[in-house]
């Protein structure tokens, strides 16, 4: 289509080349990220997922001979010939991405009568409605790993997806195509060869990993530019890491809402709310959040109270604090039809909702009967939106629960001919749905922000890439079936990948309902996920942690308590995601590339670097057959037996038992539990020491703030670092490197593995006690202090 290549011309970090038909631009970010970009239908690239492109300076060269023009940089040999055809190398010439020149070929697919048919996804019709289709050549060692929240295997090979933000309240299974959010960005993995494209269009778009035919991979639009990204690794870390360089990290949160959090369709009236607040205070349960649904509105009018259900609400909020709750309520982007409603008038007024093809405020049907939409795209409305989340805040609120933003209606889709005004400029449906949530959450979180000068909480269903930015993320409407619970491991595994790393899916299933033995291992992985929500739907059975009996009671307790006591070290994960961008609940393969055992393991995940999960995900079974990846020797966190890694085992796993393993030579920060954060003022930190039975050298840093504000930005946090080294006599060193803000810790209690005569700390003798297989020790904290354990 574009022809033969006629020149170039390189304008800084740009190379322009312009061809019989047409012109293209290759921008070269860094040495690992080159974007690649058609104007299609127009010059502007306005993404929603990158907030500000920062180029690195880089050096690189260009050879035009013939037909083939050859970009280098330090790390990537990129080879573009007519058509816009490209290939691209490693710096030894070694190929990673190559287009795919032949025919789109899909398989043969036959009906009863054998005459040919089409099947779900491949429907070559659609090479007439995407106007953009860029094919790769596939090879067999390849795996797929992103793409956000699908279902399906951790790894996508043979898979086919669509980016379409879509409210499906049928039971989702491995089939779905499509679900609430619309992440563009895939690694492609083949051992030390790693790279990741990032497709930044809005419109729908269709990713298909070798289903359609396996000698090829493509992703494909509706509409829009041509505009994607190649990131090279080599490794997936690496890849990672250069996406969220793009689009940007998980902000590190407020530490309250890494506890536990309730949710239920609906805690509704005020009475039902103080029932389930009392319940997990007498029943010592911890819990921190409690989530009111859309029956606390005024017939569903967002940023309303029922003054029936919850008469007195900055009240009852006040006095839920007092008790340590914190409160999260829903609000979704549909707005009633009334004119005696202020927020329906002030938008009217303003001209702040979405229009049809004929100028007229476009309505349709959800929850509160006739809405519209609110025209996120537009800033001034961005503004109003904002500025509405002080409502809520001023009530006490908490956080904010974005739900319903896809947007869903229940009177059929919106229109693809749907207008939105972003400041002036005309976008229409068929390219906005897939960011009308995103910027929905944009919104709500600097409103947050805004209004409390602290770290937002905001939880969105619907989102497109970047989200990270703003929200964390729940699964949508799952169901509550073993089906469901095995399937949430691989996709909030790729959510990670994915840039989103605070995520997490309702701990019990959220339609149909739960049993006492579903909940108990779902409980199980939940504690493990960056957000720990149970939550239910009206009409379903009781799910609180004491719906069932005391033991499914014991059982939730137990792990609850677990996560509680882990909290410093999700929040250490939670610094090193903001710094990195390396997600918290991880693929085994993200550690261990190496070890081709890890590279389809959907049932097992990391846990942050040192603790490894591998939860029972199957009704009736007692057992669980683990895999240890090779590099690492592993302690089993019941029991202290160490393992060789590289091998599989066979995990005793009874209702109560999850299997945990932790990486030998390790530290695992923990706390004394508390019923919610802040209940109790931490003056001990605990560091359990996990040695290997070889020698040992190794280090962790802790990270210590205030919790809650944006302060740590301007230095107001500390770092301990905590240097193990030695096997028969082990060395421990202390050290805060860094003293910026003034934490509590007085004491560390340090709980070992190792059998021992005596402890030295600072020259002085300190007792200690034995514990099963562990040796406990309590020692005053100084800023630098040297322990040896003989």
């Amino acid at each position: 289509m574009l022809g033969k290549i006629v020149n170039y011309i390189i304008e800084k970090n740009v190379v322009k080349i312009n061809f019989e038909n047409g012109s293209t631009y290759v921008k070269i970010i860094n040495d690992e990220i080159i974007n690649f970009f058609i104007p299609n239908v127009s010059e502007e690239r306005n993404s929603k997922a990158i907030d500000k492109l920062n180029y690195k300076e880089t050096k690189f060269s260009v050879r035009f001979i013939g037909q083939l023009l050859t970009i280098s940089t330090k790390s990537l040999v990129v080879k573009i010939y007519a058509g816009f055809n490209i290939d691209i190398y490693d710096k030894d010439g070694n190929a990673l991405c190559e287009d795919y020149r032949l025919e789109r070929d899909p398989f043969i697919r036959r009906k009863g009568d054998y005459e040919l048919a089409e099947s779900e996804g491949h429907d070559l019709s659609k090479k007439n409605k995407d106007t953009i289709y860029i094919a790769k050549k596939m090879e067999d060692d390849m795996h797929f790993y992103g793409l956000g929240e699908k279902t399906g295997h951790l790894d996508k090979k043979y898979y086919h997806y669509k980016n379409w933000n879509t409210d499906n309240p049928n039971p989702h299974g491995e089939t779905f195509e499509q679900l609430y959010k619309s992440i563009p960005f895939f690694v492609n993995f083949r051992k030390d060869k790693s790279f990741g494209i990032f497709f930044d269009n809005t419109f729908e778009t269709n990713f298909d990993f070798g289903k359609e035919n396996s000698n090829y991979y493509y992703f494909s639009a509706a509409g829009g530019n041509t505009d994607y990204y190649f990131i090279y690794g080599p490794s997936v870390k690496n890849v990672i890491e250069g996406y969220t360089y793009l689009t940007g990290t998980t902000p590190l949160p407020q530490l309250w809402t890494l506890g536990y959090q309730q949710c239920r369709w609906s805690y509704s009236p005020e009475l039902r709310v103080w029932e389930v607040a009392e319940e997990f205070r007498k029943r010592d349960i911890p819990c921190d959040t409690i989530y009111l649904d859309i029956d606390y509105m005024d017939e569903y009018r967002v940023f309303t109270w029922d003054n029936n259900k919850f008469p007195h609400p900055e009240k009852t909020i006040r006095e839920l604090k007092e008790e340590g709750f914190k409160v999260v309520t829903i609000i979704d982007p549909g707005v009633k039809v009334d004119n005696n409603y202020s927020i329906y008038k002030e938008g009217i007024e303003n001209n702040y909702f979405a229009k049809d093809k004929n100028g007229q405020v476009y309505e349709n049907v959800v929850w509160p009967g006739k809405a519209v939409y609110p025209n996120f795209l537009s800033s001034d409305v961005q503004k109003w939106w904002s500025s509405n989340q002080k409502i809520l805040t001023d009530s006490g609120v908490s956080g904010i629960w974005n739900d319903m933003n896809e947007p869903a209606s229940f009177n059929g889709p919106l229109p693809d001919d749907i207008e939105f005004n972003e400041d002036d400029k005309v976008v229409y449906h068929k390219e906005a749905h897939n960011v009308y949530g995103q910027l929905m959450c944009k919104a709500t979180y600097k409103g947050i922000k805004d209004a409390t000068k602290k770290r937002p909480f905001v939880v969105t269903r619907a989102c497109y890439a970047g989200i990270q930015k703003y929200s964390t993320c729940w699964t949508g409407d799952n169901q509550s079936t073993w089906e469901h619970l095995r399937m949430a491991v691989p996709m909030l595994m790729n959510m990670g990948i994915s840039g989103v790393a605070f995520c997490g899916t309702d701990v019990g299933g959220f339609g149909f309902d739960c049993s006492k033995e579903l909940l108990s291992r779902w409980v199980q992985v939940g504690a493990f996920t960056p957000l720990f929500r149970n939550h239910s739907s009206m009409g379903t059975r009781d799910q609180e942690p004491w719906a069932f009996d005391k033991m499914t009671e014991d059982i939730n307790r137990k792990y609850i308590k677990l996560r509680y006591s882990l909290l410093p070290y999700l929040y250490d994960c939670m610094k090193i995601c903001e710094d990195t961008g390396i997600p918290v609940m991880k693929p085994l393969i993200l550690n261990y590339e190496a070890d081709k055992a890890t590279y389809e393991i959907n049932d097992e995940f990391l846990f942050g670097d040192n603790i490894l999960v591998s939860p029972v995900l199957e009704q009736g079974k007692d057992k669980k057959m683990v895999y240890l990846p090779n590099g690492d020797k592993w302690i089993d966190f019941w029991d202290n037996k160490e393992y060789d890694g590289g091998q599989y085992i066979i995990k005793e796993a009874p209702i109560d038992i999850c299997p945990i393993f932790v990486k030998a030579s390790s530290v695992i920060p923990s706390y004394e539990v508390q019923n919610y954060v802040g209940e109790k003022v931490i003056d001990t930190l605990k560091l359990n020491i996990y040695l290997s039975n070889d020698d040992n050298n190794f280090e962790y840093t802790h990270y210590v703030d205030d919790g809650k504000s944006f302060a740590y930005k301007y230095g107001e946090y500390s770092k301990y670092r905590i240097v193990v080294k030695g096997r028969d006599e082990v060395v421990i060193d202390v050290n805060k490197i860094v003293d910026g803000y003034c934490d509590k810790y007085e004491y560390i209690e340090i709980i070992i593995n190792k059998d021992c005569t005596n402890i030295i700390c600072d020259g002085e003798n300190v007792k200690f006690k034995k514990v099963r297989d562990k040796v406990h020790f309590t020692v005053a904290l100084k800023a630098n202090q040297k322990i040896v354990i003989k």
